[in-house]
């Protein structure tokens, strides 16, 4: 069964629908996002607000904020935004964890020099990447691009305290990702307990360099005890990814991806791939429905979208032998983990209860509603 007002349905196991056929996404959405969330068409005056409060307390400092990019449209867009439009000054912090794709640098560097902005890049040790990457594959779990997501944030917040940087900006947005995947499909890529059990069970070096975090040090002690703070600014605008694409095509020489998320090639590989053939979890359809939530597309367009493979067809095994190649295993072992049994975070150790505990909590402050994810 397929929502009637979006393009959720069944391969999300969770999902329920009211008499009309609208699913629990979509009412989810009606509840708790969209009578909290206004953007003004135009209007940037609250993002301006917090921009000013944040130029007030980066006098006197070489940044006033950092903001993380991964060559992304959302990233990407932001850091424009946060330069030219708002006034700050922010450190461009990228995290190179192996997978970037040319496209990706080629956008990264062409914002950042023409915004004279300064880039700082983090690379992660790549033989422990590699090490741990193999170990998500080898457990059967559909989200294994939890190591690279990890990577990513934890990195930034590490960063972030070290220097005493007290303002974090980053691409997330209700526009684009106001419906979530569910959680079958993506689990918490924050949970340091699941990585650390996989890791252990299917691990051969030790994790020594790799930033690992957990949910009590970036959800209470960064932001409760060291004051930083974390902003999404185009959740203050009518932001719009294809007129957003689109001017940085024509100011900035910015090359389009197929789909979002693709400017790494794991991620290409893995959600255009790996994730729908062999767990039949299609992340587009969570786009599609944020999109048409937000008026950005039709369900018809959508579901025209989708009648296609995710991934190309002639390149797949060129794709494949890529992945392969890059982890140092044979493309027959890479066949064997797609073509074993499918498991789930269930089957780890994992924080669960201190994620639900915190959703409970953050619901009864009235976090969630309108607020930062």
């Amino acid at each position: 069964m397929i929502c009637s007002r979006c393009v959720m349905d069944t391969t999300d196991s969770k999902i329920t629908f009211d008499e009309n056929g609208v699913c629990d996404h979509c009412l989810t959405f009606d509840k708790d996002i969209a009578p909290f969330w206004n953007p003004q068409d135009g209007d940037i005056k609250e993002a301006q607000k917090m921009a000013d409060a944040i130029r007030k307390e980066g006098e006197g400092k070489e940044f006033d904020c950092i903001i993380g990019m991964s060559g992304g449209i959302d990233s990407s867009y932001l850091v424009y935004l946060a330069k030219e439009k708002l006034n700050l000054r922010p450190l461009v912090f990228h995290v190179d964890a192996g997978w970037n794709s040319q496209q990706a640098v080629n956008n990264i560097e062409q914002i950042v020099e023409r915004l004279s902005l300064d880039l700082y890049t983090e690379v992660i040790n790549w033989e422990e990447m590699k090490d741990l990457q193999l170990s998500f594959f080898k457990s059967g779990v559909p989200h294994i691009d939890t190591p690279q997501d990890h990577a990513f944030f934890a990195t930034m917040y590490k960063f972030a305290s070290k220097h005493k940087i007290k303002h974090i900006l980053t691409g997330g947005n209700y526009s684009t990702e106001c419906i979530r995947n569910p959680k079958e499909w993506m689990y918490f890529q924050s949970d340091s307990t699941q990585i650390k059990d996989i890791h252990s069970k299917f691990g051969k070096i030790p994790l020594n360099d790799f930033p690992i975090t957990n949910i009590l040090w970036h959800k209470v002690y960064l932001p409760y005890i060291k004051g930083i703070k974390v902003y999404r600014p185009l959740d203050y605008l009518q932001y719009n990814k294809e007129e957003a694409t689109q001017f940085l095509v024509d100011n900035f020489g910015y090359q389009r991806y197929k789909q979002k998320h693709f400017e790494s090639r794991f991620t290409r590989f893995y959600e255009s791939y790996w994730l729908p053939q062999k767990f039949g979890f299609d992340t587009r359809k969570v786009q599609f429905a944020s999109l048409i939530l937000t008026n950005q597309m039709t369900r018809e367009e959508a579901l025209e979208l989708l009648k296609k493979p995710a991934h190309d067809p002639e390149t797949i095994d060129d794709d494949f032998s890529y992945i392969a190649n890059k982890l140092d295993i044979d493309e027959s072992e890479l066949k064997a983990y797609f073509d074993a049994p499918n498991k789930t975070y269930k089957d780890y150790k994992n924080q669960q209860t201190i994620y639900d505990f915190g959703a409970k909590i953050m619901r009864l402050l009235g976090k969630e509603k309108g607020g930062k994810r």
